[in-house]
């Protein structure tokens, strides 16, 4: 009797479940995947779960079941790459023959004093459970889509609240002049107070100290800038970039152990242009089923078509009635053509409802 290949997939993120969707396809394949929360919550919801609107969850033992997938909720402590074991918390472990490493990112609050104790990110389920009752003012830190998001959807469902939103650029500059105007037209409607050009020295239990030495009293910090990834990867001695996100070859595999496929946040990917993709579920999912896709292939055999990428669009929601949908170039320059309004609103819930069904459901 042939024992099946065991393909063991580390998060159960958009990347991670792509993958183990994809590799559960292959014929002689067991997929397990390891995750240490037990239910998929959509991250890129967690701006509405912090306005006490329901979102949905998925049990992902009940999910993973349906697909053939073994589901084990630990949490990922080290690597055995010579012995192709995973060590878990709680001193067990799972063996692998093939691993794909998609262990996604977190909030990063290193590089200024005080966020790690007084501010608050919302890149996780758990962070969004630790945010105290919002009251007063608060400070949304950080002027890219996330903090653009969470801006107004607070200020959209809780105009009680004074929300301001801090950045060192202009919120939306990086997207073409229309899509610009249009944020911040919004944010000026919805009553944020929009501080840009504003770097961050400190976080106080007061609020923000700014570098020019301006006082930013605030309840509530919501950290939204910076992302790091776990230690993992670096403490199993992979090859790392500084950041400690996994260096990959052309077929997204680990350069140092080339038996361990990557993809998501945690992995180097040279996108168009030779630029680094940028972290996000556009680009989780597709790697995350270009690693199984190539691995599975070669278990057959075969030699896989080389990654290949661009991008379509960046979508923004401005509250549940706004939105932004800048279409961009291959290289994620933008292009002239935007959606906004409810329009724009409408094709942002359609794309991340896409992105959920192909990452998870039946």
């Amino acid at each position: 009797m042939t024992t099946a290949h065991r393909v063991v997939v580390l998060g159960a993120g958009y990347a991670g479940l792509s993958a183990a969707r994809q590799a559960a396809k292959a014929k002689g394949v067991r997929v397990t995947v390891i995750d240490a929360r037990p239910e998929l919550v959509e991250r890129v919801r967690l701006h509405q779960a912090l306005t006490g609107q329901e979102i949905a969850r998925w049990d992902l033992g009940e999910l993973l079941e349906r697909k053939g997938i073994e589901f084990v909720q630990a949490r990922v402590r080290t690597i055995d790459t010579a012995e192709r074991v995973v060590r878990l918390e709680g001193d067990w472990s799972v063996s692998y023959d093939s691993l794909i490493y998609a262990l996604g990112s977190h909030a990063d609050t290193s590089a200024v004093p005080g966020a790690t104790e007084y501010a608050y990110p919302i890149a996780t389920p758990e962070d969004v459970a630790r945010i105290p009752a919002l009251s007063g003012s608060v400070a949304v830190v950080g002027g890219g889509s996330t903090g653009i998001e969470t801006a107004t959807e607070l200020a959209e469902a809780r105009p009680d609240l004074e929300v301001h939103l801090v950045s060192a650029e202009e919120p939306g500059a990086w997207l073409s002049p229309k899509a610009h105007k249009h944020i911040r037209a919004v944010l000026d409607r919805l009553g944020v107070r929009v501080h840009s050009g504003a770097k961050v020295a400190a976080v106080t239990a007061r609020g923000l100290e700014l570098v020019d030495g301006t006082q930013l009293p605030a309840e509530t910090v919501l950290w939204t800038t910076g992302f790091a990834v776990p230690a993992v990867a670096a403490d199993s001695g992979l090859a790392v970039d500084a950041r400690g996100r996994v260096l990959v070859d052309a077929e997204l595999r680990s350069r140092s152990h080339p038996e361990i496929y990557v993809a998501g946040d945690a992995a180097v990917v040279a996108g168009p242009a030779e630029r680094d993709l940028r972290m996000a579920c556009a680009t989780a999912l597709p790697t995350g089923k270009y690693a199984a896709t190539a691995l599975t292939a070669r278990l057959a055999g075969k030699t896989p078509a080389p990654w290949s990428f661009r991008y379509h669009l960046q979508c923004i929601s401005l509250g549940r009635r706004d939105g932004v949908v800048q279409f961009v170039r291959a290289d994620d320059s933008p292009a002239r053509t935007v959606l906004t309004g409810r329009t724009g609103a409408w094709v942002k819930e359609q794309i991340v409802n896409g992105a959920i069904r192909m990452a998870a459901k039946p």
